[in-house]
């Protein structure tokens, strides 16, 4: 885990200590993922994806990268840095699920501009 990403999760559990947010149901937060595409007549279209989730102190995990040992998304008891790439960004086209911020932003593409 870089040391720049362990110092920006310290501080984000230190400013939520002292909002008093100690308790899982008082730290919910979410991971939101943007693609946009350009296109050459100059329109762009967004695919926007989320996933919901509790953060977690402490970190839990080495897998992924930045924020994940934190992050616990709703209905799963692992984060996203003890998951696989494959559990957390594993999609493919015609499958319902897409459970990580960018695999759900990459689904709306793929529906929208690719499959049609």
């Amino acid at each position: 885990m870089a040391s720049d990403f362990m110092m920006a999760m310290e501080k984000v559990e230190k400013a939520l200590g002292e909002k008093g947010a100690t308790v899982p149901e008082r730290r919910a937060c979410r991971f939101v993922s943007v693609l946009c595409l350009a296109w050459p007549d100059g329109h762009t279209e967004m695919f926007r994806g989320e996933v919901e989730g509790t953060f977690v102190w402490p970190p839990r995990g080495t897998a992924g990268f930045g924020y994940d040992p934190i992050f616990q998304p709703a209905g799963y008891g692992v984060t996203f840095g003890e998951m696989s790439a494959e559990q957390k960004h594993g999609w493919k086209p015609g499958d319902a699920s897409a459970l990580s911020h960018r695999a759900r932003a990459f689904k709306l593409f793929v529906e929208t501009c690719l499959e049609a």
